[in-house]
């Protein structure tokens, strides 16, 4: 935890802060290791503070014992900030200097905001930090990764079981339970997302939701899911067919869209910049002629959130790092027809890169 601190006082450091105000739950979590889902931290030079109301006081203390928990209930959020800033800065603050504190305007509301400016305008200048708290979160730990690495193979069981469950006459929504049902029977503590089951034409929208259409002979069946194992997400797609025969279009694009994934995931090492990642899988469709049926960017890293920096997309500059995890999940979606998705979780080694997910990607018919 300490090297987290590290850096975050890198960046009070760096903006010339006196300090900084967290709204993101996530922040909170991998700062303080406090898992509430209501919260404030106020971090100063020498003092760290929780905020929060009684509902959770008595976990925040157990979660967060770096931190000097408050009970808001009296005075909110931004009033009880002001008073903590009043009382440690009583004799420095005056109407020439305010005080420069950082917060986190992607993650709050305009009301909160209003709440902070109104409330601590007189003593304070709040200075946007955009996503450099974000950004602290980009590269895991040794102990994150295993996290990760359970997390996603408890995706690779649900998998396997779903093989052995699902056929054709089954709806999409029986397809998403068993899976949901096989990841917390396998310990999930909960879904890192709305598991995603499209079949036949409904598999050309990548982010299709579960419907009661009914499984058919004939049907690609894409099927994208994740799960939470002690705080920290996994994510994982496969495309399967229902049938022992397919047409040549469909063979085509599965094996255009698996290596597209093959050509990203060989040139994945330490000091590659994302969108060029992402330009090699881009390029590879785009010479098979289906470019435009490629839109979404090829991968998002994934931690305590299911969507963190840094992405494998065109207009991501971050170069990758040893801990590094991220998704990289080519598809092709054909409206009116059908789509393909492959996705693996990887992390960023000192030389390569660590493939999380073991389920087969060979084109299996069901």
């Amino acid at each position: 935890m300490e090297k987290r601190y590290t850096r975050l006082n890198d960046v009070i450091k760096n903006n010339n802060l006196h300090g900084i105000i967290l709204t993101d739950g996530y922040n909170i979590h991998y700062l303080t290791g406090y898992k509430g889902h209501t919260g404030v931290v106020l971090i100063l030079e020498d003092d760290r503070y929780l905020l929060t109301d009684s509902r959770y006081t008595e976990q925040a203390e157990i979660e967060a014992p770096e931190f000097k928990v408050i009970d808001i209930a009296l005075d909110g959020y931004s009033k009880t900030i002001r008073r903590i800033l009043n009382e440690k800065y009583c004799n420095n603050i005056n109407n020439a200097e305010k005080l420069r504190c950082g917060f986190e305007d992607k993650s709050i509301s305009y009301s909160q905001y209003k709440a902070f400016r109104d409330n601590l305008e007189e003593i304070v200048e709040l200075v946007e930090l955009n996503d450099q708290i974000d950004k602290l979160r980009m590269v895991k730990s040794k102990e994150e990764i295993l996290l990760i690495a359970e997390a996603e193979a408890i995706g690779d069981k649900a998998f396997e079981h779903i093989l052995n469950t699902m056929e054709v006459g089954m709806t999409e929504k029986e397809v998403a339970l068993e899976l949901e049902y096989a990841m917390k029977s396998l310990g999930a503590d909960r879904l890192s997302f709305d598991t995603i089951v499209a079949s036949g034409k409904n598999s050309s929208m990548p982010h299709a939701v579960p419907t009661d259409k009914v499984i058919e002979d004939g049907d690609f069946v894409t099927m994208d899911f994740g799960c939470i194992y002690k705080g920290y997400c996994s994510d994982m797609t496969r495309t399967v067919y229902m049938g022992d025969e397919m047409t040549e279009k469909q063979l085509e694009v599965y094996t255009v869209v698996l290596n597209a994934q093959k050509e990203a995931l060989k040139c994945i090492k330490p000091g590659m910049i994302c969108s060029d990642i992402d330009k090699i899988a881009r390029d590879y469709i785009a010479s098979a002629g289906y470019g435009e049926y490629f839109g979404h960017g090829l991968g998002h890293g994934v931690g305590l959130y299911i969507h963190e920096e840094p992405r494998f997309s065109r207009t991501c500059d971050v170069v990758l790092e040893p801990g590094m995890v991220l998704s990289v999940e080519p598809g092709i979606y054909l409206p009116g027809e059908f789509g393909v998705r492959i996705e693996d979780l990887i992390v960023v080694t000192e030389d390569g890169y660590e493939n999380l997910a073991s389920s087969p990607k060979v084109l299996i018919l069901m």
